[in-house]
């Protein structure tokens, strides 16, 4: 695996401010792996991304990097046909509801977004 400019790392390797990046990076590796998608096509959508964030004034201080991790895997997961925007829109809201749902200090789970 390769590393990206700007990607938060110690000398152990990548680190993650939240659980969620620790996931979304994960979940790239696990689809490459796969064979969903090319290691050079992954690249390319992230980079894609980071030049998007930088052009409308993203400092690209290492502190946003899962941010574009996680929009260059909606894109490729779209353009890939593993998912598609009513899906990512769908499953946005029932995590935003689950977050909203979830008392403070608490673990969110997903069914805590789910309407009874």
């Amino acid at each position: 695996m390769e590393n990206f400019p700007y990607q938060p790392q110690d000398e152990e390797g990548p680190v993650f401010n939240e659980p969620w990046e620790a996931q979304a990076f994960a979940l790239v590796l696990a689809l490459h792996e796969k064979g969903l998608f090319s290691w050079q096509e992954w690249a390319s959508a992230l980079s894609e991304q980071i030049t998007a964030a930088q052009a409308s004034g993203d400092p690209d201080l290492g502190n946003t990097y899962y941010q574009h991790w996680l929009a260059a895997l909606e894109t490729i997961s779209q353009q890939k046909n593993l998912s598609n925007e009513e899906e990512l829109t769908s499953r946005k809201s029932l995590w935003r509801a689950a977050y909203l749902n979830t008392p403070h200090g608490q673990p969110i789970e997903l069914s805590a977004g789910e309407v009874s």
